[in-house]
């Protein structure tokens, strides 16, 4: 499952990048849903909000770092919805570390390519960022819920 998720992911952005990257200039914004939602094309140096637009290699480490850990990690996943979590997390981690890696102006340093702007959200982002904000939010579903990485569930004895 995991594995899966990952993929799909992973194509989804990858597909989406090339399409934004074959049809649309730097800086060009076209309406899709009017104001509310514009593709805005951009290549970011940095994380979320541009920040820390200099230290792309860090980026690069960290996010090659994660993709190992998950790897390494996978065995021991019994649980569907952890499978899907850190599937998505997989596929948008290594979506976004494929831009750095490949991408301009040089391995490592590369820009991740940005284009989805929504109005009121401060910041423009792509499809891998939306899987690994959206496994982020299911991390905090199950945990809250007690759902271990087994599948099984924590249970909370009420004190008396």
């Amino acid at each position: 499952m995991l594995i899966g998720v990952a993929v799909v992911v992973y194509g989804f952005d990858q597909l989406t990048k090339f399409l934004i990257v074959s049809n649309l200039s730097e800086g060009q914004q076209v309406d899709v849903l009017g104001p509310v939602l514009q593709f805005h094309f951009v290549k970011n140096s940095g994380a979320a909000f541009s920040f820390a637009s200099g230290s792309t290699w860090i980026f690069s480490i960290v996010a090659a770092g994660v993709t190992v850990f998950i790897i390494w990690y996978a065995r021991r996943i019994r649980s569907v919805a952890w499978a899907i979590l850190f599937g998505m997390l997989l596929g948008g981690t290594t979506g976004n570390l494929t831009d750095r890696l490949l991408r301009e102006p040089s391995f490592g340093l590369g820009h991740v390519v940005d284009f989805i702007q929504v109005w009121g959200f401060p910041a423009i982002f792509n499809v891998a960022d939306s899987f690994i904000v959206a496994s982020m939010g299911l991390f905090i579903i199950l945990s809250v819920r007690g759902v271990r990485i087994d599948g099984r569930r924590v249970i909370r004895h009420a004190e008396s």
